[in-house]
């Protein structure tokens, strides 16, 4: 009998310290050449196979490392370009690659979404009709022979999958799947025949579109498809990997002609296991076992995983057929916990970043291979450290854990109707019609970035930091008042990350150093942990909104991140509820906006920009976590005065299945996008009768680019034939925190100048 082999799904991009961005980022501002880009990450990517090699992994991906985006680099592998970024060359240049993603001078970038119920952001491939693949260069063989003669690692390469692309990708008519799919299909043997041939024993195949929702006609699809691939590489073996959920046709798709099917035990843990005991498993097919938690940085409860493991053991056909991997990729967790050393020891101990999962990943195989007690220690340790935070006083605080008992389960309500309180407001702020405004945050130049450094070092007083934040919002206040918009902000100049600020002032969270992870492109976040019991402990906003409000007659909002986000960008505990925790945060956001209304900030904006992210893939758990978000929004919102504006901003998201969530959170106005996606987002309103206020971002604030007055005023006309140009406001799409003020201003005035001539047409119109 063989043994069971420990495997990695996919590991992080960014760096211990982000050093992966920083070349990025260096490389895109022209401070270094490209010859010195490509081989700092290469040097980068080596150290990473390096260190999987080390902690003892049987299996270790190539393909998994990315300039940008792994869907990005699987629609570039197949000439998958739009056509306003084609060229006559063959292969892709890097300059091509990064347009794509970023935008050019003549170019708008590619639409980004969230990489399923994730804050990853992937690149939409754009697909037409007539679009015809072919391999541009095999990356992956290089790849793979980068691994071999470094370090002699026969490595797994991993690919995007040919149907998972296609239902992500856009701009093909769905009657056009199967051509469009019978194109890719002899490009993916290519790629794995050339793999084979350059020595590959397995090759990792991703269709995690498996977890949601699939038809008959979908299942012929994929048997048809990895027939098609097996019968082009008959000796090459293949793992289907799924991941983020369970398959609902698991009896199926266990069937298909691979060699082995990757299922995630952790977020389809339920219904996956009780297909494997209500169907089998496979004998002559591998189970890799997702067992450990690829999005979360919690120990794993070891002794509790083994007795799975051996459970899940007595359906394989041997020890050989079982592989211990993550739920899914890496990507989504820190690289490693050893460079914290700040940290609170009861919760230090029991967190678990990349490197840590693949020790315990090595640990559960070592004891299924070599007994329970040779790996005794390490289990004791384990559980010690869970039980130690579990019993501390930051998960026992009574008082919250009272508030949350005594919450009724009536959905809390605004004092008057949405008409009632359109009224008021109007009285109230005589805004002109399409009012214009951002949606919170001004560019973090150099100078703000260095003055919240100098403050946490302690070289700068905080009198010192304070009259530097005053200086920065009063010069904002000013450029906004001299651009002309209509309801200003004062910056958030104060604000490292929109979550992060107000988890630092929140009891119940704790900070990393170096936790970053990738949300899109160089784009990392640190996310707050939220280990414990939340709760308000003083003002968190006031000083700032007050103080920008001096400055100006005009409206100043107050801003927020709502609870929703707050937990969907944080690691959050494990241990309860993901509406009690909702509702933890939701009432110490409550006690935020009681301040911001006593000192009398009318209008507040409460973001919910990660709503819905975190929808779950399966239907059936969709409306339960859709009431508490709903919930959640209301319970922090809901007892303000007719005459308090609420405002959210939602970017980035497939609004048409949550149009009526939208709505139940009764906001006066939410913001959305509609540049990124070219205004199709607004088809989400053509079918649904919106009533409140909505604010169109016009301006895609992710590129560059500074977007023309027409460009802009196009998504506002295109809005105008299906809303009540009452309701709606001009705004960019996201804050502006990562544009730089050459950029932000110009853009700025073209939106204002955009809003002006539309609202003049409109005048007009009712004028004849």
């Amino acid at each position: 009998m063989g043994k069971v082999l420990s495997a990695n799904l996919g590991y992080p991009r960014i760096g211990e310290k982000r050093e992966w961005k920083k070349a990025l980022e260096q490389f895109w501002a022209g401070k270094i050449t490209k010859e010195t880009f490509l081989e700092t990450v290469k040097t980068l990517r080596l150290s990473y196979l390096k260190k999987q090699k080390e902690l003892g992994l049987d299996l270790i991906p190539v393909g998994d490392f990315s300039l940008y985006d792994h869907v990005l680099d699987t629609a570039v592998l197949f000439g998958l370009i739009p056509d306003r970024f084609r060229t006559d060359e063959k292969e892709v240049s890097l300059e091509t690659y990064f347009s794509i993603a970023r935008g050019s001078k003549n170019a708008e970038a590619s639409e980004m979404t969230k990489w399923f119920n994730t804050n990853y952001h992937y690149i939409v491939p754009e697909i037409s009709n007539d679009t015809k693949p072919y391999l541009t260069s095999n990356r992956l063989v290089d790849l793979f022979n980068e691994a071999k003669e470094a370090f002699g690692i026969v490595a797994k390469p991993v690919i995007v999958g040919p149907i998972t692309l296609l239902k992500l990708a856009k701009g093909y008519d769905q009657d056009h799947f199967r051509t469009l799919l019978d194109a890719l299909i002899p490009l993916y043997v290519q790629v794995l025949s050339e793999l084979q041939t350059a020595g590959a024993e397995w090759v990792q195949i991703d269709e995690p579109i498996l977890v949601k929702e699939q038809t008959e006609e979908d299942l012929a699809l994929f048997q048809d498809t990895y027939q098609a691939i097996k019968n082009g590489v008959p000796g090459l073996n293949i793992l289907l990997q799924t991941y983020f959920e369970a398959v609902d046709d698991y009896e199926k798709v266990v069937q298909l002609p691979v060699d082995g099917i990757g299922l995630d035990f952790v977020y389809g843990k339920e219904a996956n296991l009780a297909a494997i005991k209500a169907f089998g498993f496979p004998k002559e097919k591998v189970l890799a076992a997702g067992v450990i938690d690829g999005r979360n940085i919690w120990k794993t409860d070891l002794s509790t995983v083994l007795h799975e493991l051996k459970t899940l053991l007595t359906f394989t056909g041997g020890d050989d057929k079982l592989w211990v991997t993550p739920s899914s990729s890496l990507l989504h967790v820190p690289v490693t916990v050893s460079n914290e050393t700040e940290l609170d020891p009861v919760l230090l101990n029991a967190l678990s970043f990349a490197d840590e999962k693949l020790k315990e990943i090595v640990t559960l195989a070592n004891g299924l291979n070599e007994g329970e007690a040779a790996i005794e220690a390490a289990l004791q340790k384990n559980s010690a450290d869970l039980q130690a935070l579990q019993q501390s006083a930051h998960r026992n605080n009574k008082e919250v854990q009272k508030e949350i008992s005594r919450l009724s389960d009536e959905l809390p309500a605004r004092p008057g109707s949405f008409k009632l309180r359109q009224q008021i407001q109007a009285d109230t702020f005589k805004l002109p019609p399409l009012p214009t405004t951002t949606i919170g945050s001004f560019p973090q130049t150099k100078e703000v970035r260095q003055a919240r450094r100098n403050w946490r070092k302690g070289e700068w007083s905080e009198e010192q930091y304070e009259q530097f934040i005053k200086d920065e919002t009063a010069k904002w206040i000013q450029i906004q008042e001299d651009i002309g918009i209509d309801v200003l902000v004062h910056g958030e100049f104060e604000r490292n990350d929109m979550v992060e600020y107000f988890g630092e002032k929140l009891a119940g969270f704790a900070f990393t150093r170096f936790g970053w992870v990738q949300s899109y492109g160089s784009r990392c976040v640190k996310p707050p942990l939220i280990f414990g019991d939340v709760s308000w402990k003083e003002a968190m906003t006031v000083k700032e909104s007050a103080y920008a409000q001096s400055l100006t007659k005009s409206p100043v909002k107050g801003m927020l991140t709502g609870p929703v986000t707050i937990y969907n960008w944080s690691f959050v505990r494990d241990d309860i509820s993901q509406a009690d925790v909702f509702n933890q945060i939701a009432l110490a956001l409550k006690k935020e906006v009681h301040a911001l209304e006593e000192a009398d900030i009318r209008m507040i904006q409460v973001d919910e920009p990660a709503l819905r992210e975190g929808l779950p893939l399966k239907e059936e758990k969709k409306a339960g976590y859709l009431h508490d978000a709903v919930y959640s929004f209301r319970l922090a919102t809901s007892f303000v005065n007719n005459d308090t504006q609420i405002h959210t901003h939602m970017c980035y998201s497939e609004f048409d299945e949550i149009i009526e969530t939208i709505d139940a959170l009764d906001t006066d106005v939410i913001s959305i996008e509609a540049a990124r996606s070219h205004g199709e987002i607004i088809s989400a309103f053509e079918d649904f009768e919106y009533k409140k206020g909505i604010g169109l971002g016009v301006y895609d604030i992710h590129s560059p680019r500074i977007p023309s007055v027409d460009e802009m005023k196009s998504y506002a006309e295109r809005a105008l034939k299906v809303l009540d140009p009452k309701v709606v406001w001009i705004n960019p799409d996201c804050g502006l925190k990562t544009r730089r003020p050459e950029e932000t201003i110009p853009a700025l005035k073209n939106m204002v100048e955009a809003a002006q001539e539309v609202r003049n047409e409109l005048s007009n119109r009712v004028g004849k």
